[in-house]
């Protein structure tokens, strides 16, 4: 089992660019089982463990799929797909799996897919699929583990969500556009990644309005045609480098990622007195030695992004004064405290709120991830701490990320992965 030594105290500086979103990525692969002629053709893609996860996944329903790990290219042909059930011993590594059940209805009208896995950050349920599939005219079961779905002809129809899922909406738009008539989804997620999935499936042949905002609106289509095309940069990956660098103290320039996905972000790095300077495609940091407290309330987008709360926390546990985190979107996502607290940190939880205290330094521990952000956060830290740190568990950060230590060490960071 592979686990990370860092060396602490050294700055970040350079540049660094992003791979596409993983999360972009992800429901863009189950939407290839849309096409039944042609190759889609997706670039730029990491090659991280959630991606050959969902690869693997629309291999066993009979897709031939290609990752070209050099030029970071995926080739899906989805023609010859021959069964419709999403195995446990898939989809328990991730829950993003679960997104194929929207394109298997669309497409063959049944799908049989087991309830999903992934980080353990609290409740994440597919009620919100669930509800919005019947509304479509499916008919669901649930037996031992799996969803069952069924449907003669989906058809279209308002659906509401009670919270904007980012998966949810996904799901449902894929089952939505080869459904006949016209399906309105209110309080839709407006995440990037979800506006991204629309761009694809509009490239490939649907009508979809409204991406971006609450309400988005879908018009069914007889068919839809594979595609290339290039995802957007990943923001999540984006914000790890820029906090990284927060941390430490340096000067980082991230490319491949739009600035307006990550607003939020760059106005709380300004807060913590990083000054910030953006163009189309890139931002950079320049931090100070030290940063201010701030506080931060994690909200869907536009708001500030659960994913990255933990890496917020991270760069301030050496700011100056006291900060507080509000998580508002799951109910585990301060798993990593406690680690943290290992490294010297100064956090107190109190239901969903983390107050952190601002220390003068870190020290090098033994610490050890729990998913993916977490195990991200935990980098962080111990590049700003003093001393040496070892990570365990990094195949929870190998999830999201393609060889995050190798892309550190071009800014300067000292960090290698060993086995154990």
């Amino acid at each position: 089992m592979d686990y990370f030594i860092v060396e602490g105290g050294t700055k970040l500086e350079g540049t660094v660019s992003v791979y596409a979103s993983k999360n972009a990525v992800l429901p863009m692969i189950a939407a290839s089982l849309l096409a039944s002629k042609g190759t889609t053709v997706l670039r730029n893609v990491p090659n991280n463990a959630d991606v050959r996860t969902m690869l693997a996944v629309i291999q066993h329903l009979g897709a031939v799929a290609d990752f070209d790990e050099k030029s970071h290219k995926i080739t899906i042909d989805a023609s010859s797909v021959n069964s419709y059930e999403a195995p446990y011993e898939l989809v328990k590594k991730m829950r993003a799996s679960f997104l194929v059940m929207g394109p298997l209805l669309a497409r063959f009208g049944i799908a049989k897919v087991s309830q999903p896995g992934g980080c353990a950050i609290g409740a994440r349920p597919v009620d919100q699929h669930i509800r919005g599939f019947a509304q479509l005219g499916v008919k669901i079961s649930e037996k031992h583990g799996y969803t069952t779905a069924k449907a003669k002809k989906l058809a279209g129809a308002i659906l509401y969500f009670d919270r904007p899922s980012h998966t949810g909406t996904e799901n449902i738009l894929m089952s939505a556009v080869l459904a006949s008539g016209k399906t309105v989804i209110i309080n839709a997620a407006q995440d990037p990644e979800v506006v991204d999935l629309c761009n694809i499936l509009n490239k490939m042949g649907a009508k979809i309005e409204g991406a971006g905002t609450s309400r988005i609106t879908i018009r069914g289509v007889s068919s839809l045609s594979a595609v290339d095309y290039r995802p957007i940069g990943d923001r999540l990956e984006a914000g790890t480098f820029l906090f990284a660098a927060a941390a430490t103290g340096g000067k980082v320039r991230v490319k491949g990622c739009p600035p307006e996905h990550i607003s939020a972000v760059l106005f709380k790095l300004e807060d913590m007195g990083a000054k910030i300077a953006e163009g189309k495609n890139w931002v950079e940091i320049s931090a100070p030695s030290r940063l201010k407290s701030t506080d931060i309330i994690t909200d869907p987008y536009p708001g500030f992004p659960t994913d990255l709360q933990a890496l917020a926390m991270s760069a301030l546990c050496r700011a100056d004064g006291t900060s507080v985190i509000w998580e508002r979107i799951f109910e585990n996502r301060f798993l990593h405290v406690m680690e943290l607290q290992r490294l010297g940190a100064n956090i107190t939880i109190l239901g969903d709120r983390a107050t952190i205290i601002g220390v003068e330094a870190l020290g090098g521990a033994n610490v050890m991830a729990s998913d993916i952000r977490a195990g991200a956060s935990l980098v962080i830290a111990a590049m700003s701490a003093s001393g040496k740190s070892k990570i365990s568990r990094v195949y929870h950060i190998d999830r999201g990320y393609e060889k995050i230590e190798e892309k550190l060490v071009t800014l300067g960071a000292k960090i290698k992965r060993e086995s154990e």
